[in-house]
């Protein structure tokens, strides 16, 4: 499965951009897809997460301000991203969970990462 991302760039505080991940492939299915972000110095993070069921997993510094949304039908995750902060600056990855069912009829799962994209909150 890859994962190309869309959206990021540079923004003012405040803003509301909103950040896209189009999974493409065959062989698995997707049970969930998120985002992480890693700004400099620092470790890679959860930012949010939807499962196919809908339901969604927030990191508490950004809840309120983002929000995750699934299409399964079309395998894209968006981040609606509201009232950005400096804070917010970093390289921002999508993922998706994936399982398959081997032939064995043991199921196998699997995390699948997008490149990044920098997002950066500057005036």
């Amino acid at each position: 499965v890859q994962l190309q991302a869309s959206g990021g760039g540079l923004v003012q505080p405040g803003g509301s951009p909103r950040l896209s991940c189009v999974a493409s492939g065959s062989g698995f299915s997707i049970t969930g897809m998120g985002w992480h972000r890693q700004a400099p110095g620092k470790q890679r993070e959860l930012v949010a997460a939807v499962m196919r069921t809908g339901s969604t997993n927030y990191a508490d510094s950004v809840k309120g301000r983002f929000t995750i949304s699934g299409d399964n039908a079309k395998n894209t995750v968006y981040l609606q991203m509201n009232n950005l902060k400096p804070e917010d600056t970093a390289v921002y990855y999508c993922l998706a969970d994936l399982m398959r069912i081997k032939d064995s009829g043991e199921y196998e799962v699997s995390r699948s990462w997008g490149q990044g994209t920098q997002l950066t909150v500057s005036s």
